[in-house]
């Protein structure tokens, strides 16, 4: 049994070894259209948020171990397809509501961040007060349009008492 055991280990090292010679492709392509935004949002999204959903990715210590770089690489390049932050500026303003939306919806729904991000990343953990600056960022453009709303209505209301 144990040289069944140790050419078993054997193998997987050599395994491990030759993997590393089969590099992922880390990039950090150009900040084309910063996203801007109020510096507590910022603050959060920056911590949280850019590792995965921007051009400003910091690749920790394992990212350059096979097969963790590839998935790191792939979780990343996901990410900046679903939404890039680095890219913010290029959208339309109906898009960016959106996405504004959709990112409170993932983050509402504990969906981000992602579970098995966390552990390793301890800094994007998001608190009761992350989550209320991303609430109230989500809810900005409604809030805007409602209180505009609110302000003919009152405008109508003046008007009969007259």
């Amino acid at each position: 049994m144990k040289p069944i055991f140790r050419r078993a280990l054997a193998v997987l090292v050599a395994a491990f070894l030759l993997i590393q010679f089969m590099p992922a492709a880390r990039t950090n392509p150009p900040v084309k259209g910063p996203l801007t935004a109020p510096p507590q949002v910022l603050d959060v999204l920056e911590r949280a948020c850019f590792d995965c959903h921007s051009n400003e990715t910091a690749w920790p210590w394992y990212t350059r171990l096979a097969p963790f770089s590839w998935l790191a690489v792939r979780d990343v390049e996901e990410g900046r397809e679903e939404l890039n932050f680095s890219n913010w500026a290029l959208l339309d303003p109906g898009k960016a509501e959106e996405l504004r939306e959709e990112c409170w919806e993932e983050v509402a729904e504990g969906e981000m961040p992602l579970w098995f991000y966390e552990p390793l990343h301890p800094h994007a953990r998001l608190t009761d007060a992350d989550r209320e600056v991303l609430r109230q960022w989500a809810g900005a453009g409604k809030v805007s349009a409602r209180s505009d709303l609110e302000d003919d209505d009152d405008d109508d209301d003046d008007e009969d008492d007259d």
